[in-house]
């Protein structure tokens, strides 16, 4: 398994440690949960789990769109700025979405920025055909003339140094409809793409084409044989990457199973572990594999936001990025992420109990998972039963228990509590 943790560095966002306020209530980012204040900024710890870890896609962000939700990283997918999107014709770019994309998230303070190279305009693709994402002929193919790849590559990386912070080669390459090529296609386009980035902004990070994780055929068929070209090729990336939608009835624990078999893939193919592993693309429930969408609501839609990211520190993922966010509700999205919705409650938990906190490691006992987390001289954990329920006793020092809606109950030592697949966060007296 590829290993990470002793990666994880300091993120903005610090509070004060003093006494906890034992109250009940609200929501987002005006919850009543308790936080720590104090006169004094102290030390963030050396080894506190950094904003990055978050990551979003945000429906939108081309025009003036942005989440109401706290999150540290930005991919962009779905807004009209992928390579098919911006060269129409060759040597001609329409860099309008993707400028605007930019610039608003710079507007707004985001400065970790992930671009996804792909997908093949209709002029330079080798094999043009229909039913491909998006719909653009030949969108999934493999560039006739590698030259027109390496062009693109420059333009966008000239044109961005500085800006763009991390480029993606291809989404979802094991999947016909996203890349029709082959692995050994896909890891010289890799290898290019490395080299003209290093050469124009050193400080990028190229991350390898992602897999699609759900249907194990197709993750057979292409991920081996591209690690093994790019082992060749000495590994021509900073990360790899991976997409862990589960099947529509699959939970974060499903999800889990999806990361832990990946990585014995990954290590297999002798890996660096200096390599990182990002998740550039997930949610739950989706409709597919012969299953229609589950819809995924209230505290649970919260809980299993929070758990994703917590599971991401328990299985070495040094970030993941949710999709997506979103203005209304989506037809086939199974959580819902837009203002309002209990999901965005799950990342204002996140902020609160994640972010910029020390991960001091979790211990399952039998089905109860308890992950501690410490900040500023306070120390809390986050527990729950990774399927159905399981009891579980508060420990010493137990003086709150609160789940990601920020509904909470005064909880004494020796309590016994219900966990179920929403976490808890049971805060320690300090």
């Amino acid at each position: 398994m590829v290993r990470h943790r002793n990666k994880l560095i300091s993120a903005a966002a610090v509070f004060a440690a003093a006494t906890l306020t034992l109250t009940a209530c609200g929501g987002g980012s005006s919850s009543s949960e308790p936080t720590a204040s104090g006169s004094a900024a102290p030390t963030t710890p050396a080894n506190a789990v950094p904003a990055s870890l978050i990551g979003m896609q945000v429906e939108g962000v081309e025009g003036e769109s942005w989440p109401s939700a706290p999150f540290g990283a930005l991919r962009f997918w779905d807004n009209g700025t992928a390579w098919s999107q911006i060269e129409v014709k060759k040597g001609e770019f329409k860099w309008d979405n993707l400028e605007n994309a930019v610039t608003n998230a710079e507007a707004k303070g985001m400065t970790d920025i992930l671009q996804v190279l792909g997908t093949t305009p209709t002029w330079a693709a080798s094999k043009v055909s229909e039913g491909e994402y998006p719909p653009i002929p030949g969108a999934a193919s493999a560039p006739k003339d590698l030259a027109d790849w390496d062009a693109w590559v420059t333009a966008v990386v000239t044109k961005y140094k500085g800006r763009i912070t991390s480029y993606e080669i291809w989404n979802e390459a094991n999947l016909k409809m996203f890349y029709n090529g082959t692995p050994t296609q896909m890891a010289e386009m890799t290898k290019r793409a490395y080299d003209i980035i290093k050469s124009i902004d050193p400080e990028a990070k190229v991350v390898a084409a992602s897999p699609a994780l759900r249907l194990q055929s197709a993750v057979d068929r292409f991920f081996p044989a591209y690690l093994k070209e790019l082992a060749t090729m000495n590994w021509p990336i900073d990360a790899l990457s991976i997409h862990t939608y589960p099947d529509a009835t699959g939970d974060p624990a499903a999800r889990g199973l999806l990361i832990k078999g990946i990585e014995d893939v990954i290590t297999a193919a002798g890996a660096p572990e200096t390599l990182e592993l990002w998740d550039t693309e997930l949610n739950y429930g989706l409709a597919g594999l012969g299953l229609p969408k589950t819809d995924i609501t209230g505290a649970k839609a919260a809980g299993f936001i929070v758990r994703t990211y917590i599971d991401d520190l328990r299985y070495d993922i040094d970030r993941s990025y949710w999709y997506i966010w979103t203005q209304t509700p989506k037809a086939w999205l199974g959580i819902q992420a837009y203002p309002g919705a209990e999901a965005e409650q799950g990342f204002f938990a996140l902020d609160n109990w994640v972010t910029a906190a020390s991960y001091d490691g979790c211990t399952e006992t039998g089905n109860a998972v308890t992950c501690n987390f410490s900040k500023a001289g306070a120390k809390w954990i986050v527990a729950w039963a990774e399927t159905g329920t399981e009891q579980y006793t508060a420990p010493e020092g137990t003086q709150l228990v609160c789940d990601p809606l920020a509904n909470c109950t005064e909880t004494a030592a020796g309590t016994g509590i219900t966990l179920t697949e929403v976490p808890v966060r049971v805060y320690l007296q300090q």
